[in-house]
């Protein structure tokens, strides 16, 4: 293991030799497989229309033969249809909203519920968080995966938990320095906001004990780490997790902040071609499908989570032999195309950060002009510059525009706005208005 040592609470299978990880990978699948096709119709029948039996997957290769499945098949299967257990064996429902009005249920039993709790624990530990740390949970708590995920598994760590979940910003503030949290899982647009908080109060976050923060439920951009990082004093760590999967846990990045590790003993991570479907190669970028392989109450299979990856499989400087997949900065579902150009929120974002002087507070707003799609970004800017003379203003103006431009490669429209107009998120922010004529 290299000198970059993590602590005891990683499971020896994050340094496990990739073959006897196939190996268990396997027999896992060929059990989830069966599992499924044993109490799952929807599944059942789609293998049975490609003509494939449980004792047709011999290897992992066999995978790539199975039917893909997509979250229209949790809406229309709501609420119960995929469940592969009893309802008398089911032991919590999650939920997250969805744009039909019908939420995304998923269901747990006993055994997928302490499944749950290792891998996010796992997690925290790899990012170097132990049982001798406070930490925030400042997620939210209900239907939604976020706040109950990372709870259990900080308190399989065995550390100590602070449920503050999300909103009452000030209080949040508050309790982080009045406790002396040294670890936070939040949102990172959330978390941002917590540092403008703490300043208006008198509060820098760079004099308190916080160390770690655990951020996910939305893209995120290096630029906004860069921002995070310093304006808190503190390493940020990207954690991935989707509530048709498990909720958080699935992947985390390492201290050498390349790429997420994923738990490949619980999660098989596939790319494909978007378009085709076709499975791609490691190191070649496309959609990221997983399939779960040891969840029991409703199992998923190739499941298409629309987020673009590639995956990593040259050894990590940490050590762990888990493969991991590369930041997750854009979906191919929220990509939007203007002028015939495929533009996504990420790539702006990025662009904006770059910039002197603007805030990590932007709003991206689609609308018809004349017939035509357009774009027009709504960014904040500094106190200072707001007040500053017109020709500075113009100056950022035309820095924020050309940055833009450099990056998706059209011109599009940019507004400057006062600090604080922006309206700020306790949860997953909402950077894109869309007012297109339908």
């Amino acid at each position: 293991m290299s000198s970059l040592q993590l602590n005891d609470d990683l499971s020896a299978l994050d340094y496990v030799r990739p073959e006897y990880l196939r190996e268990l990978q396997l027999a896992r699948l060929q059990k989830t497989v069966r599992h499924a096709y044993e109490r799952v119709g929807l599944f059942r029948s789609r293998m049975e229309a490609l003509k494939l039996t449980p004792e047709d997957i011999r290897s992992l290769d066999d995978l790539s033969r199975l039917p893909f499945s997509a979250k229209v098949d949790l809406r229309d299967t709501y609420p119960f249809g995929l469940f592969a257990c009893p309802k008398s064996e089911i032991v919590r429902l999650h939920a997250s909203s969805g744009t039909t009005g019908k939420p995304i249920v998923v269901a747990y039993n006993e055994h997928d519920i302490q499944v749950w709790a290792e891998v996010v624990k796992r997690n925290l530990a790899s990012v170097g968080l132990t049982r001798n740390d406070l930490i925030q949970v400042s997620y939210g708590y209900g239907l939604f995966t976020g706040g109950l995920g990372a709870h259990y598994g900080a308190e399989a760590l065995g550390a100590t938990v602070i449920p503050t979940s999300g909103g009452n910003t000030k209080r949040q503030v508050m309790l982080m320095r009045d406790f002396g949290t040294t670890g936070i899982c939040c949102t990172p647009s959330y978390f941002i906001f917590m540092i403008e908080q703490a300043l208006a109060n008198g509060i820098d976050l760079r004099d308190l004990p916080l160390r770690v923060g655990v951020f996910g439920a939305e893209p995120w951009t290096n630029e906004m780490r860069q921002r995070i990082e310093s304006g808190a004093g503190i390493k940020a760590y990207d954690i991935y997790g989707l509530s048709e999967i498990i909720g958080p846990g699935v992947a985390i990045e390492c201290p050498c902040q390349n790429g997420l590790h994923i738990l490949e003993d619980h999660f098989y991570p596939e790319i494909i071609n978007p378009e085709t479907g076709e499975v791609l190669p490691d190191g070649e970028f496309g959609e990221l499908v997983l399939t779960t392989l040891t969840k029991e109450a409703m199992p998923m299979i190739r499941y298409r989570t629309r987020d673009l990856t590639r995956i990593i499989s040259e050894p990590c400087a940490c050590g762990r032999t888990l493969r991991r997949i590369a930041r997750i900065s854009s979906r191919s579902d929220d990509m939007f195309i203007i002028r015939g150009v495929n533009v996504f929120p990420s790539q702006i974002e990025s662009a904006l950060l770059s910039v002197k002087g603007t805030l990590p507070h932007y709003q991206i707003v689609l609308y018809t002009e004349k017939g035509m799609d357009n774009i027009e970004v709504d960014v904040e800017i500094s106190e200072s510059l707001f007040s500053d003379q017109v020709r500075e203003l113009e100056t950022l103006h035309q820095q924020l525009s050309s940055a833009i431009e450099s990056v998706i490669g059209i011109r599009i429209k940019v507004k400057l706005v006062a600090p604080n107009t922006i309206q700020r998120s306790e949860g997953k922010a909402k950077r894109v208005l869309d007012h297109r004529e339908k």
